[in-house]
């Protein structure tokens, strides 16, 4: 049975960036299969049940424990096999995880046409966020249509030889999908509601190039800034990876809150209501802008170099000096939120998901 577009998602980021997608392009009448690969299944379902999605078939390829060769393979076969059982006229791939990549490869084993949203972002560093830098790079060499959410994006598409016509700014699908749940979604989570009248600091923490130490200096520097401010309640979201719990152990304050991950209704609410993020997500910098909060990115590069312009992000590492000397620094900075909400989101103003379809639309008219 032929579809008009395979939509392929794998991780909790790229159903929460697809769904914008997903949603526009059914209301233009696009056939779309929403492709689960299960590389990271259970966080995956609960952000596309945020957004009342289903996928159309989850490919179940997270077996046994996580090696990211085995897995790779593992997508690679499977993306195949649904591409041949459906044969989409279009796939649209998202991001830079593994199923990224195998998606990606898969429609071009297949001869099938590769749409990449979020195409362009770059850190100039293979190692750093690793393997993400070289799943993106290798994406977008796989793709015929390159969905970039910023002039910046498109600059360096540009720089590395691909055409500008296949080029299309969009502005981030991640806005689009924070701006539809704020809306949407305005109580504080009820395991916070204790917490009313304090100021919070939100916390992720997960990259692969942050466990084996980083991520508990990190939270050092996090609890050395509490000390300073007894307003203030830290919550850290704790990712279910092993190796970050590993760590997560290793660093307790009274007023350092570990909880499960949030829902994406919540983690929403905490970016809009947040004193400050700490956190080496490449979502959350797109996310929080929105809602003029101001994040330090624990990480030593970032591919979002807009938001490092406009004022929105530091790139403070994982020093436990460092981040304590910034946390502090903005958690005084009174007017701050003022001067961060009279400038605009440099990912957009929430329309990336109704520019894609457009284009994906006039495409499979073509």
């Amino acid at each position: 049975m032929t579809v008009d577009v395979s939509v392929i998602v794998g991780t909790r980021p790229e159903a929460i960036k697809c769904a914008p997608v997903v949603f526009a392009l059914r209301a233009r009448g696009v056939q779309v299969r929403l492709v689960s690969s299960g590389q990271h299944a259970e966080l995956l379902a609960g952000a596309l049940a945020a957004f009342g999605l289903e996928p159309d078939v989850d490919l179940q390829a997270m077996t046994g424990t996580p090696d990211l060769p085995a897995l790779t393979a593992r997508l690679i076969e499977r993306i195949s096999a649904e591409l041949k059982s459906r044969s989409p006229r279009m796939v649209l791939v998202q991001g830079d995880t593994a199923t990224t990549l195998a998606g990606a490869l898969s429609a071009f084993y297949a001869r099938v046409s590769c749409g990449h949203i979020e195409a362009g972002l770059r850190s100039g560093r293979l190692d750093a966020p690793w393997p993400e830098e070289m799943n993106r790079l290798t994406a977008d060499r796989l793709s015929s249509r390159h969905y970039a959410p910023t002039e910046g994006a498109r600059n360096a598409l540009l720089a590395e030889g691909f055409s500008e016509e296949s080029i299309l700014v969009t502005g981030q699908t991640g806005v689009d999908a924070a701006l539809w749940m704020a809306a949407r979604h305005d109580k504080a989570p009820e395991r916070l509601r204790q917490l009313s009248g304090r100021r919070l600091i939100y916390v992720t923490a997960h990259r692969r190039e942050n466990q084996g130490g980083g991520i508990a200096s990190m939270l050092r520097g996090v609890c050395a800034a509490l000390e300073k401010y007894a307003d203030c309640t830290a919550v850290l979201a704790a990712h279910p990876s092993p190796p970050v719990q590993q760590e997560i152990a290793k660093v307790q304050h009274e007023r350092l809150l570990v909880i499960e991950p949030l829902g994406y209704g919540d983690s929403i609410w905490m970016l809009a209501n947040a004193a400050a993020v700490v956190s080496d997500s490449g979502g959350i910098q797109e996310e929080a802008p929105s809602f003029g909060t101001p994040v330090l990115v624990a990480r030593d590069v970032t591919e979002r170099p807009e938001g490092l312009a406009d004022g929105f992000l530091r790139l403070v590492g994982t020093d436990a000096v460092r981040i304590e000397s910034a946390l502090s620094d903005v958690l005084g900075d009174d007017g701050l939120r003022k001067r961060l909400r009279s400038v605009p989101n440099p990912y957009g103003e929430g329309l990336a998901g109704e520019r894609i379809a457009d284009d994906v639309a006039r495409l499979l008219k073509t």
